[in-house]
């Protein structure tokens, strides 16, 4: 059977898939929405139409006087589940890429799309992800619709922007030019931009205007970066059609021109790093995920920021194999510390609990690029597996924060207590999540930081990870805190508010998988390790 998915056309299906999946399902959603737009204008003439009927009918009710809303009502929430399709699909071809066990990487449409174990990592990763924040979307948007912040039109809207922010994404890390993951990149700022401003409030609206300028700036020097990559590749007698190919760049790396390559390298690192939540071009992602739906923000700080990241682990590769290992080293490194010093500072005055999140964020991410400063074997599988933890952990707590918003309607921590009393259920997986993301055992966060530790050590870079671990303690005393203060003390007297209504597996589910992943990584330990082969060692 395995000899069968190993085929030509077989391969083209499994590379083109993941991003043709959530693409068809954009479309679904989008003719959903134009029916639920015809519906509504269909309506008032039905009304005046239906009037004569009711004053012949005074002497009793006319058989449809008491009708219930029409029957396609209801088609929209029943669409909303659509969207666990792309997920299904993602997945699944992740596994199967996964099971054919070939060191060899996968290629089609003449090398443009290409999957090696890195990729198939970042698939199951981004399709784990989309489960859960496609699996809560539909309680999350009849929250919405019930505080009539959102209609039938909206609610296709923002499914059809979800689909295809995902399928973007997978494009980017499926393709094999650098040129084509430019594009995708840039795909997913378009795309959120507007799921950052879908309440069309004053403060989302600013938001989203704030996180174009700033990641149009950093895909801008990412831009000007990939084609400094380009001029150095021709100069060296690339081929035209083979310059951007980055399997060849890192074949033929030791012809880059040194100097044009240290500044394109340089360029792309800043720019990839804005996307990626790392300083200097940092300040749109506290504003973004905390205005936007918190399927929304489950989506970007869980997936995201790792696949900005995983362009940075490319070129990173090329510029080992060009430059030595010395160039990255030093700016990951720098990068990494200021970071995490922002994000500790700035989580201990924070008092918004979705910006809370926002800046752990951050802090993960330093600790990703450390990771990837480091470069060793160990370093970067911890890494790898820090995406995962990281994006699960991040999925569920930004999900779970969407259904506190609805159910205190605030998000100020201040004026959140009690939770536990009043819905433990929700409270027992928002405090599961940050136990998570605070590094406790067993979820995988603490394997892949502790991993990331020894790795630093060993590397004789004792003294970073040393300041490291202090601004995460600091980090870590912060968060602790102020989600103590929400979940304990007694339930407020003053409310009437039931909890909402929550689709919880799925919140489940990924603190299970977290954990699994940090008790034993199972079947996933080759591709984990090859994925940390894929992308260099030292």
């Amino acid at each position: 059977m395995p000899h069968l998915l190993q085929g030509p056309a077989a391969t083209a299906a499994l590379l083109t898939a993941p991003v043709a999946v959530p693409l068809a399902v954009a479309c679904v959603h989008a003719l959903t929405g134009l029916r639920a737009s015809a519906a509504e204008v269909r309506e008032p003439s039905r009304e005046v139409s239906s009037q004569p009927a009711l004053v012949g009918a005074a002497t009793g009710p006319a058989d449809g006087a008491a009708a219930p809303p029409p029957p396609e009502s209801d088609a929209p929430h029943r669409a909303d589940w659509y969207g666990l399709i792309s997920p299904s699909a993602i997945i699944t071809c992740g596994a199967v890429l996964a099971a054919l066990g070939d060191d060899e990487a996968v290629t089609a449409y003449g090398g443009l799309l290409r999957a090696d174990a890195l990729t198939v990592w970042m698939l199951l990763v981004v399709g784990a992800v989309a489960l859960i924040a496609c699996a809560t979307a539909p309680s999350y948007l009849a929250g919405e619709r019930t505080a009539e912040r959102a209609d039938a039109r909206n609610t296709a809207l923002f499914h059809v922007l979800v689909q295809a922010f995902l399928a973007a994404m997978c494009l980017a890390v499926l393709t094999a030019n650098l040129g084509v993951l430019w594009v995708a990149i840039e795909a997913t700022t378009i795309v959120t931009a507007f799921l950052v401003g879908h309440r069309r409030t004053r403060t989302s609206v600013e938001a989203a205007w704030k996180y174009v300028v700033i990641c149009s700036a950093g895909i801008a020097l990412a831009f000007l970066g990939t084609v400094l990559i380009y001029y150095a590749a021709r100069q060296a007698g690339i081929a035209e059609a083979y310059a951007l190919d980055w399997p060849t760049l890192m074949e033929q790396a030791d012809r880059l021109d040194p100097a044009v390559t240290r500044l394109g390298i340089g360029l792309v690192l800043l720019g990839f790093g804005a996307k990626a939540g790392l300083v200097p071009l940092h300040a749109w992602l506290p504003d973004a995920h905390s205005q936007a739906p918190a399927p929304v923000s489950a989506l970007m700080s869980g997936v995201l920021l790792s696949v900005a990241f995983t362009a940075i682990l490319r070129y990173q590769s090329i510029a080992d194999a060009a430059l030595g290992t010395g160039y990255t080293r030093a700016l990951l490194t720098g990068i990494a510390l200021l970071t995490l010093a922002l994000a500790a500072a700035l989580l201990l005055a924070q008092r918004d609990y979705k910006r809370m999140l926002a800046y752990s964020s951050m802090e993960h991410m330093s600790l990703i690029a450390l990771g990837a400063a480091i470069g060793t074997p160990l370093a970067r599988a911890a890494l790898l597996l820090h995406i995962a933890g990281h994006g699960l952990a991040k999925a569920v707590a930004f999900c779970a924060s969407g259904h506190i918003l609805h159910l205190t309607r605030t998000t100020r921590i201040g004026r959140v207590r009690g939770l536990i009393a009043r819905a433990p259920g929700l409270a027992g997986i928002f405090g599961l999540a940050v136990v998570a993301l605070l590094g406790f055992p067993p979820f995988s966060l603490f394997a892949s930081e502790l991993g990331i530790v020894r790795a630093g050590f060993a590397a004789r870079m004792g003294w970073a990870v040393s300041a490291a671990l202090l601004l995460v303690l600091i980090a870590f005393a912060a968060l602790a805190a102020r989600t103590a203060r929400m979940l304990l003390g007694p339930a407020p007297t003053a409310t009437t508010d039931e909890p909402p209504a929550t689709t919880g597996w799925p919140l489940v589910l990924g603190l299970v998988a977290c954990a699994a992943l940090g008790i034993s990584t199972g079947p996933l330990t080759d591709l984990l390790l090859n994925a940390a082969q894929a992308i260099g060692a030292r």
